[in-house]
């Protein structure tokens, strides 16, 4: 059973930026599509980015898309997540998780435990 431990998250201005870490256990990530969840304070998880298990290709919610990367080391086994361009509708709870498309949206499979990011302004 894969085993995520998130890192990374932290207190930053509004126009930084951050990078979250997640590194896997049980299961290597390159035979996973990887995604990163957020759930803010009083709302509903939901879907940030992912990366393919090829790694080939990425896909971001409308939000984040252009400041925010995904990416991934296979030899480390880790997926991480660049954060740019913070703002204050950014700070939630993010989570790693693996991931699948139900019904044309992308889910999570298993989650990790989370970190916290807050974007002061």
């Amino acid at each position: 059973q894969v085993q995520l431990v998130e890192s990374g998250g932290g207190v930053v201005q509004a126009g930084g930026s951050l990078k979250l870490a997640c590194a896997a256990t049980g299961r290597t990530v390159s035979d996973s599509h990887m995604g990163w969840f957020r759930q803010a304070p009083g709302k509903q998880r939901t879907f940030v980015a992912v990366i393919s298990r090829s790694g080939s290709n990425t896909y971001y919610t409308d939000s984040v898309r252009g400041r925010f990367t995904i990416s991934r080391d296979n030899a480390k086994n880790t997926v991480y997540l660049q954060m740019n361009g913070l703002n204050a509708e950014d700070t939630a709870v993010y989570y790693c998780a693996t991931s699948k498309v139900e019904a044309g949206i992308w889910v999570a499979d298993s989650w990790g435990q989370g970190t916290q990011v807050t974007v002061s302004s």
